[in-house]
């Protein structure tokens, strides 16, 4: 049996380790249109790539994916994140679990996940060829036909074929998908964090505040967890979960959009405005600056006090209850404008890709071309961030590779 697998990244590398795997026997040739093997591996994570998360429940896990989750489910009974652990540190790369459950190799560094491909390949034969761009496929009753955009002399056919070209930005690069009457679900950005040009919180740039919760005005997009203040805006999990989530509605909003910030991440009103109450009684005859409440960063406490126009040199029992009512507001509902946004550490995430719906997902083969498969982020398929991406990637390609 000869197998090409179509593209040289996390999910290529690892549905060809899969076809060995299960057909010892299988010709298997790797094409990566580029020069570089495992680009985004090796930037992956801060270039420690974060191989997978250590959540040991598969329908916990699941729901990480705004777009795949039920159908992962399923997946992940064949092959998660359990399994990806065993497979690495089999083959010699030690994992760690971190406190918020991402998996990185003990050396934290990504050049151990390329080395171990690259290992793996080399002892069960797999061919790579770089610089072989395939430009389209065409189905030949039962074998599929590759031809590529460098060399349009060269056409060989194989019995399989996987396709695992990553996430693409533009709808242009899956139109030779399209052609083979695959449906497409148009690719636009997930996982970015969000630009705030005209905001001056931006001069707290480096602050976190671990517990946020954050939504956009308007709409049910909501997320919780930690909040990063950047040189362009915010970042951090929280608000890479709402992008993840509202990747679609916020492309339809073109980044323009208000963001609500509680940065209490309590959602009753009255438990804060009983808290500060408690504090103005407690702590009477301290002055607000010198006082946090829920352990806020000094320099953002500050900032919030004097952006909602308060004295803070004022004594909390001078605040009286409008001054209360001012911190609760300001604290729960902190209100930000956004105006685009920026690519997290050099990595893209897409939404959008082929449609679940011309995949089998028992075996990843298409619905609308036989022997052809499926692996990674070409597909309508996205985790948010905390290696959930990669274990996707991971997921589909063990399955593609076993050529169902």
């Amino acid at each position: 049996m000869n197998v090409a697998v179509i593209g040289g990244g996390a999910a290529g590398f690892f549905s060809a380790l899969a076809v060995k795997e299960h057909h010892p026997s299988a010709k298997v040739t790797i094409f990566e249109k580029t020069k570089k093997l495992l680009s985004k591996v090796k930037i992956s994570g801060g270039g420690r790539c974060n191989v997978t998360n250590g959540e040991p429940s598969i329908k916990v896990l699941s729901t990480a994916y705004p777009r795949g989750e039920k159908k992962l489910k399923n997946a992940f009974r064949v092959f998660n994140n359990q399994h990806t652990m065993e497979w690495f540190e089999s083959r010699g790369v030690a994992l760690v679990t971190q406190e918020d459950g991402c998996v990185f190799p003990v050396s934290q560094d990504s050049q151990s996940i390329i080395d171990c491909f690259l290992k793996e390949a080399k002892r069960l034969n797999i061919k790579i060829e770089t610089s072989a761009g395939v430009a389209y496929i065409t189905n030949n009753t039962d074998q599929l036909t590759v031809h590529f955009s460098k060399n349009e002399s060269r056409k060989p056919t194989f019995d399989k074929v996987i396709v695992a070209t990553g996430g693409t930005p533009k709808r242009a690069g899956l139109d030779w998908l399209a052609q083979l009457e695959h449906q497409i679900k148009e690719p636009v950005p997930s996982l970015f964090t969000f630009n705030m040009p005209n905001e001056t919180i931006r001069e707290l740039m480096g602050i976190v505040v671990e517990n946020t919760l954050v939504k956009v005005q308007g709409t049910k997009l909501t997320a919780d967890g930690p909040l990063l203040i950047t040189h362009w805006g915010m970042s951090g999990p929280a608000i890479l979960k709402l992008s993840a989530w509202g990747a679609r509605l916020l492309n339809n909003m073109n980044y323009e959009c208000a963001v609500q910030v509680n940065w209490t991440n309590i959602q009753n009103d009255q438990i804060v405005t009983e808290d500060i109450r408690q504090i103005a009684k407690s702590h009477a005859q301290k002055i607000i600056a010198n006082y946090r409440p829920y352990d806020l960063p000094d320099r953002l406490w500050q900032y919030l006090i004097l952006r909602h126009g308060l004295d803070p040199q004022k004594r909390w029992s001078e605040l009286g209850k409008k001054g209360i009512n001012k911190i609760v507001t300001f604290l729960t509902n902190d209100v930000y404008q956004v105006k685009g946004k920026t690519t997290f550490k050099e990595e893209f995430v897409t939404c959008g890709g082929v449609s679940l719906e011309s995949i089998d997902f028992k075996t990843m083969q298409s619905r609308v071309c036989p022997n052809l498969y499926y692996a990674g982020e070409i597909l309508d398929i996205d985790g948010i961030t905390g290696g959930y991406n990669f274990q996707s990637a991971w997921t589909t390609a063990y399955i593609a590779g076993k050529l169902g």
